[in-house]
């Protein structure tokens, strides 16, 4: 059975941190831990699996959720502390004979939005009226192989468009809408693009509309960093996420809406990876990202407005203007509903901030990660049409995980599927250098094999059957041939 992905094999870690993140993010005061452990130990969670209600009590008790959050707070990267260990079977293959397999094929062909419970109960059914087929599988290894075999379930074409927009509305309807602000500094941020009025020029000449990317705090409203794009993409929202890691350290939580550079697999990969809870509003619900809102305004309202009569404006020039503007006014401004500015009420509350890598293991974080097969002729894989050569201590791999960045193919690194640690740095093929003709030998194996002196022409295995066979008695079941051929 295939490796299950990274983000499988970090699940279990993801709800154990979403548990205990509270307690991370809002440090409970003196005396009332044990409080704060009670009630989360007695609310009703959802599987992290199969995203069911489950009575807590049978399965996150109170030293379950105190254990989770000691290890969590011992450490400065709590999602690994917190992983699943792994599974004294991983990698074996499931009972589910090749018949069943086949029949479970045609049925994910002529069916592929079925689900898996459907697929195990018309499954179960064939098996009734064909008992050839063996013993009915569990669901787990009935979904197990069907993940290994690529049958997952596709969304059926008749699914409503409006759904996001029908959820809304009746939230709306039923749930009354509250402000609310984080109690410590650092604890939750807030991203968003916003797409501005004015358009700029470019150095070919080409107009543009300037994209922002904007980071504030949601306890102080500080501007963590600001900066404009010509695109709204997930390079250009990590581009500028890592700065403000840099600047302010990693916060505990992150609420953005959904779009595609919010979602896209680097963004999640990477936040998941630095420990950062990630929160998307609803569709159709701007109104829950409402401090970012009214950002934009001011920023309209006061920055855009003095650029004015700058014609052309430069991307440059905007981004100078927008970090000045952000530092020196913005930041150090009185607040109409915090009654001080924001850099006056980052450092008079407490900070839970973590620090932040450095940038080589930034970027490893907000990665992409696959599997690609070697070719065994020259030892290189492709990753989106590029060729990269992989070191020939790698040679006897033959599914390697390789992590990257979509929009920077320069590198790419091999990690080990399970521990997610680097094996190596890989670089794209050049065949040019490669054509100079020198070649490297192949590095030496970790564990020699030690060769054995013995010069008998037989087998071991070819020894024991002659041996068998003349302890049987028997005589020899072939008449030999009378001949020259066949003299002594």
């Amino acid at each position: 059975m295939d490796e299950p992905s990274p983000k499988t094999l970090k699940n279990w870690a993801l709800f154990r941190f979403s548990v205990v993140g509270g307690l991370l993010a809002r440090p409970p005061e003196k005396g009332e831990l044990q409080q704060e452990i009670t009630r989360l130990a007695e609310r009703i969670w959802r599987h992290p699996i199969t995203n069911e209600s489950v009575p807590n009590i049978n399965w996150v008790s109170f030293s379950t959720v105190e254990r989770w959050y000691y290890r969590a707070i011992a450490t400065t990267d709590p999602i690994r502390a917190m992983a699943r260990k792994q599974r004294m079977d991983t990698g074996k293959t499931t009972a589910l004979s090749s018949a069943q397999l086949m029949e479970l094929a045609q049925q994910y062909k002529n069916f592929p939005h079925w689900s898996y419970q459907l697929h195990l109960d018309n499954l179960a059914a064939l098996v009734k009226t064909r008992p050839d087929l063996g013993t009915m599988p569990s669901y787990a290894t009935l979904r197990r192989r069907m993940l290994a075999n690529g049958f997952r379930p596709r969304p059926s074409a008749r699914k409503p468009i409006t759904a996001g927009m029908l959820l809304a509305a009746q939230k709306l309807e039923q749930r009354e809408v509250r402000s609310y602000e984080a109690e410590y500094v650092h604890q939750l941020w807030h991203l968003d693009f916003h797409h501005s009025r004015r358009r700029i020029a470019d150095s070919s000449g080409n107009c543009h509309t300037a994209k922002a990317l904007c980071i504030l705090d949601d306890c102080s409203r500080l501007c963590c960093h600001i900066q404009w794009y010509l695109e709204e993409t997930a390079d250009c929202l990590i581009h500028g996420l890592t700065q403000a890691f840099h600047k302010r350290g990693l916060p505990r939580s992150i609420l953005s809406d959904n779009g595609s550079a919010m979602v896209a697999d680097e963004t999640q990969n990477g936040l998941l990876n630095l420990g950062v809870c990630h929160e998307k509003t609803l569709p159709y619900s701007p109104y829950q990202n409402g401090k970012q809102e009214s950002f934009w305004g001011n920023l309209e309202g006061r920055l855009m407005a003095m650029l004015t009569h700058v014609d052309p404006l430069s991307l440059d020039f905007l981004n100078q203007a927008s970090s000045a503007w952000a530092e020196q006014e913005y930041n150090r401004k009185v607040h109409d509903e915090l009654g001080q500015s924001p850099l006056s009420k980052m450092v008079s509350i407490s900070d839970v901030s973590r620090p932040s890598c450095d940038s080589d293991a930034m970027r490893f974080a907000f990665c992409l990660q696959e599997k690609r097969t070697q070719r065994r002729s020259d030892g290189t894989i492709t990753v989106k049409g590029v060729r990269f050569e992989l070191p020939s201590r790698l040679r006897h791999v033959d599914r390697v995980s390789v992590r990257y960045q979509s929009w920077d193919l320069s590198t790419a690194w091999v990690v080990d599927p399970k521990s997610q640690e680097k094996l190596a740095r890989i670089n794209p093929q050049d065949k040019l250098k490669n054509a100079s003709g020198i070649r490297r030998l192949f590095s030496p194996s970790p564990e020699p094999l030690l060769t054995s002196e013995n010069t008998d022409p037989i087998p071991p295995l070819l020894k024991q059957i002659l041996s068998n066979y003349a302890a049987s008695g028997l005589p020899p079941a072939y008449i030999p041939k009378e001949g020259k051929s066949n003299e002594q």
